[in-house]
């Protein structure tokens, strides 16, 4: 019996590691900006087979091989940081009311609904339990959570998970420096940059000189802009590029509604065209699939 119990034991020890390792690869990718692979982001967790911004969206886009999980963050009445996407508990819980003006125990009694606006069995979880929850199997890009980032970081250190967390926003790099501080050595932050604005290009290149940020967000409408194709080129090797696929004016049409029907036209167009090697999907299954496809993730 203690043979049984110290290899189980020794088992589960190596599938820790093995887990706390991927997530490890994962930022290591991100920081060494790696051109040759794809990482996937799944935008509030695979929501089309659980309720979005759940524990059970986490695990199972864990389970499909994505990188990186989006959730959003909201604060209750009493001060308690829950995962939620809307300000009202209205859309996707059995409740109503404004996040802001319910107490965690009253919200503790609701149920999530799911895509199609059905009850289901799961609950709204906290931060810490979602941080908790995906400690070394996923990294979290923390969403709307600006607002509360001196009370989320001291649950990050509570739960060890600073190395796990991507923060993303569209302040300038002076505001960033100010607001984010010494956070920076540990958190990896993303400027989101709307390529349709005439200061694009200065703004990519003055966080390149004060932050070197390992990735933009890239935002734009059509593909009449130039700037995307040029960026794909002028940021080979200094930066990341991210784009959404999540609907059709956030990358210039090249959407998951493109993908079903073309992925080369879609998923294929900004990753050769426009050099894109992070991309946030409301697809996680049918992106990893297609860049496994082309030797693109593991």
């Amino acid at each position: 019996m203690k043979k049984i119990y110290l290899l189980l034991f020794a088992a589960l020890t190596i599938l820790q590691l093995s887990a706390q390792d991927r997530v490890s690869q994962i930022r290591e990718k991100l920081i060494n900006r790696d051109p040759n692979s794809v990482i996937v982001v799944s935008h509030r967790g695979d929501w089309r087979n659980f309720p979005e911004n759940s524990l059970g969206a986490i695990d199972n886009a864990i389970k499909m091989g994505v990188d990186i999980v989006e959730v959003d963050v909201k604060r209750t009445q009493d001060g308690q940081l829950i995962l939620m996407h809307d300000h009202t508990l209205n859309r996707t819980t059995t409740g109503k009311g404004k996040i802001s003006e319910c107490t965690l125990d009253s919200i503790r009694k609701l149920k999530l609904r799911n895509g199609c606006n059905i009850r289901t069995i799961h609950h709204v979880p906290t931060l810490e339990e979602a941080l908790l929850h995906a400690k070394g199997k996923i990294m979290l890009n923390l969403d709307q959570a600006d607002l509360y980032f001196d009370q989320i970081y001291e649950l990050m250190k509570k739960t060890g998970t600073t190395q796990q967390i991507i923060m993303k926003g569209r302040k300038p790099a002076n505001e960033v420096r100010q607001q984010f501080g010494d956070y920076l050595n540990d958190v990896i932050y993303m400027p989101i940059i709307d390529l349709d604005k005439p200061d694009a290009e200065q703004q990519i290149e003055t966080f390149i000189k004060d932050m070197h940020p390992i990735a933009f967000e890239l935002l734009y409408v059509k593909d009449s802009n130039p700037l995307p194709r040029k960026l794909a080129s002028s940021l080979n090797g200094r930066a990341l590029i991210w784009y959404n696929t999540l609907w059709d004016t956030m990358a210039g049409g090249h959407d998951d509604d493109m993908s079903l029907q073309s992925p080369d036209d879609g998923y294929g167009y900004l990753i050769d065209t426009l050099g894109c090697r992070i991309i946030q999907t409301d697809r996680p299954a049918y992106l990893i699939d297609y860049l496994r496809s082309r030797k693109l993730h593991e």
